[in-house]
């Protein structure tokens, strides 16, 4: 199986359907494919500008129509109303076994590298958004990857999102720019 991992769309169905077009171009090589979206769904957030092609009700209809490949996680910009428009439920943080490890999911808000999850151990991982820029680090033995942003990524970096595989870990950017590798 292979996992895409992304977050932060913040209603921007134009940026989805770029991702989703990604994700479809990868089923052919493996239809066990599953995307995980990290938070920040529908809402641009009262501090961020209105991302390309804001449409949280095009959003909705992309992931109520892919809601059998997909879990989504709740974010901080996401709210109980966001779960009236969605066929699936918008979940919590949560964790599963990996190749031999944990490997945690969250949107980055409450835990990141600075507040590392609750039972976390050398060389698990942990996948997170929030922060709208690519980046991998490790702390006290746990790799973090913050997943950039599909919607509204910070400071010029580019659209990004992760890929995980029993082998490694590729976050990527929407041109297919390999931004980090981290081999398991």
């Amino acid at each position: 199986m292979r996992l895409f991992i992304a977050s932060d769309i913040h209603g921007s169905a134009t940026n989805l359907e770029k991702f989703f077009s990604i994700v479809d171009a990868a089923l052919p090589e493996n239809p066990e494919t599953k995307v995980v979206l990290l938070g920040d769904t529908y809402n641009h957030g009262p501090r961020n500008p209105l991302p390309e092609g804001y449409s949280p009700m095009q959003v909705a209809k992309l992931l109520n129509d892919a809601m059998s490949f997909v879990t989504v996680i709740k974010g901080n910009c996401d709210s109980e109303v966001d779960e009236m428009i969605s066929n699936f439920p918008i979940i919590g943080d949560f964790a599963m076994e990996w190749a031999g490890r944990t490997v945690f999911f969250t949107h980055g808000h409450k835990v990141n590298p600075d507040n590392p999850p609750t039972g976390a151990k050398r060389g698990d991982l942990v996948f997170y958004g929030h922060f709208h820029k690519p980046s991998v680090k490790e702390a006290g033995g746990v790799t973090y990857i913050c997943v950039g942003s599909v919607g509204i990524p910070f400071d010029g970096t580019p659209r990004s999102y992760a890929i995980l595989t029993e082998q490694n870990i590729r976050l990527m950017s929407f041109e297919g720019d390999i931004l980090a590798e981290v081999a398991l």
